[in-house]
C-alpha cells in the first residue's frame, strides 16, 4: 500500500511541476500587435489598430527596431509598426518594433 502511495505522489508531484513549467513558459509568449503610431517620445510608443485599440508600449534596453526604419529616434507619428512584446509585462515592453509599409485605410479611395 505504500509503494502505491508513493507512486500516486510522484505523479502527482510530476503533473504538478510540468503544469507550472508549461504555464510558465506559454505566459512568456511574445505577442504581437500592428497599427499606426499614434505618439512616439523617447520612452515610449502608442500604436492604434484603427479598430478603437491603442495600446502603449515602453521602449527598454533591449528593444530592436527593423524594417523601413532601423533606429526608435526615426520612427514618427504615422508611420505603421508591429511591436512585439511579452503578455505577461506590466506595463507593456516593446522588445522588437518592426516598421512596415503603410496600409490602406478602409474607405479610402484610389
Amino acid at each position: 500500500m505504500l509503494h502505491v502511495a508513493r507512486k500516486a505522489f510522484g505523479t502527482a508531484l510530476l503533473a504538478v511541476a510540468l503544469a507550472t513549467v508549461g504555464a510558465a513558459s506559454a505566459s512568456a509568449q511574445m505577442r504581437e500587435f500592428t497599427g499606426k503610431v499614434d505618439a512616439i517620445t523617447e520612452k515610449k510608443i502608442i500604436i492604434d489598430n484603427r479598430q478603437g485599440d491603442k495600446v502603449s508600449f515602453n521602449k527598454v534596453e533591449e528593444t530592436v527596431v527593423e524594417g523601413e526604419k532601423t533606429a526608435w529616434s526615426d520612427i514618427k507619428k504615422g508611420d505603421w509598426a508591429t511591436v512585439e512584446w511579452k503578455f505577461v509585462d506590466k506595463p507593456r515592453k516593446a522588445y522588437k518594433v518592426t516598421v512596415i509599409p503603410p496600409k490602406e485605410e478602409v474607405g479610402d479611395d484610389q
